[in-house]
């Protein structure tokens, strides 16, 4: 029996891996910098609901976004590779901790985790690589930090909310878990 749900862990993180890349590296091909630059709408975030229902979900969407950011290696640098997925580690992990904390049966602050991990990692990443060429300003960190939260927001809250609420409404949480 442990080792069906070691395996059922693995394939999960795997498929949720694979979901997270795919859609990202597709979105940069067909729409170039949309999911890379510093205002973003990466719609593969809206899987990062996953990581309310899954611990399987943290690994994978780690996973997934590593993979994502070192096949766009070439348009934001290196640096991402490591950065993006320390944020996505963090937004994944804290969401999970966070899943039970509810308001109307949603749980808001925990789909705020992605816009807060990614707009403090990854506006820091921006204004310190980036903009200013190893200084940091505050007030570049605080105009970038608020442009990457706002487009986590906005697909957390149009895409990832109605993802979330469709696996809850389906009873889909259980197999997920």
């Amino acid at each position: 029996m442990r080792n069906n749900k070691y395996i059922s862990y693995i394939v999960q993180s795997a498929v949720t891996a694979a979901l997270y890349a795919v859609v990202t590296i597709m979105q940069n091909v067909l729409l170039p910098g949309s999911a890379s630059m510093a205002v973003q709408f990466r719609v593969s975030e809206a899987v990062t609901v996953l990581a309310l229902f899954s611990p399987s979900a943290i690994s994978g969407l780690t996973i997934g976004c590593l993979i994502a950011n070192i096949s766009s290696i070439s348009s934001i640098g290196a640096v991402d590779v490591i950065f993006g997925s320390l944020a996505s580690f963090l937004a994944a992990l804290t969401m999970y901790k966070l899943r039970n904390v509810k308001f109307f049966k949603i749980p808001l602050i925990a789909l705020l985790m992605p816009a807060i991990m990614n707009g403090i990692i990854v506006g820091f990443e921006i204004d310190f690589f980036f903009v200013n060429q190893y200084r940091f300003d505050l007030t570049d960190f605080l105009i970038n930090a608020g442009l990457v939260a706002i487009g986590e927001i906005a697909v957390l809250f149009a895409l990832g909310l109605p993802l979330f609420i469709a696996i809850q409404k389906r009873n889909l949480s259980k197999k997920l878990s």
